[in-house]
Formats: C-alpha cells, structure tokens, sequence
C-alpha cells in the first residue's frame, strides 16, 4: 500500500504546481537582483552627489503606491511585511556589495 506522500510526489498535478511556483521563484529572485543592480547604481550615483542613499520620505510613498497596486491576494499587512523585508534586504545588500568592492 502506497503512502499518501509517494501519492502527492507522483500527482501530475502537485508536480505541474510545483513547477509552477518553482518557476514563479526563479522570477523573484531575478527581480530581486535586477532591483538590487538598480539600487547600488542609485547609490554611487547618490553617494557621487552628497545626497543621502535612504529616503525616508520616496519609502514611504513606494508603500503607499504598492498598496494601490496590489490586487491580492496579498493582504495590506503582508504586502508591508514583504516590502519592509525587500528595502531591508536591498540596504544590506549594498552595504555588503560597498564592502566587498572597497
């Protein structure tokens, strides 16, 4: 008698899924670098100015303009959650990349 994990492991339609997300996960973090070569541009280009790299002001209109351009099913809270995490993420990063590069 089969298991139900040796059932789901051999479900065309788990697998289909799981390709699916799969592929969905490649896409964000393709879209994750892509901002992340973006934000270290801004940054030296920024830093070359004197200008301050974090601006607390344009973060919080990205929230708000993100807020009025998701459909969901991601809640309000969960579309901050992940936003706070991904502007979070994109500072350390480029600290990291400065580091690294300095």
């Amino acid at each position: 008698m089969s298991s139900p994990e040796s059932n789901i492991a051999t479900d065309a339609l788990v697998r289909q899924m799981r390709d699916q997300i799969t592929d969905n996960d490649v896409k964000l973090i393709a879209a994750i670098n892509a901002r992340l070569q973006l934000v270290a541009r801004l940054r030296e280009y920024k830093e070359g100015r004197g200008i301050a790299f974090v601006d607390h002001t344009r973060e919080e209109y990205m929230h708000q303009f993100m807020q009025a351009v998701n459909k969901g099913p991601l809640s309000a809270d969960g579309l901050r959650e992940i936003y706070d995490d991904i502007l979070a993420l994109t500072k350390r990063e480029t600290e990291r990349r400065d580091g690294e590069s300095g």
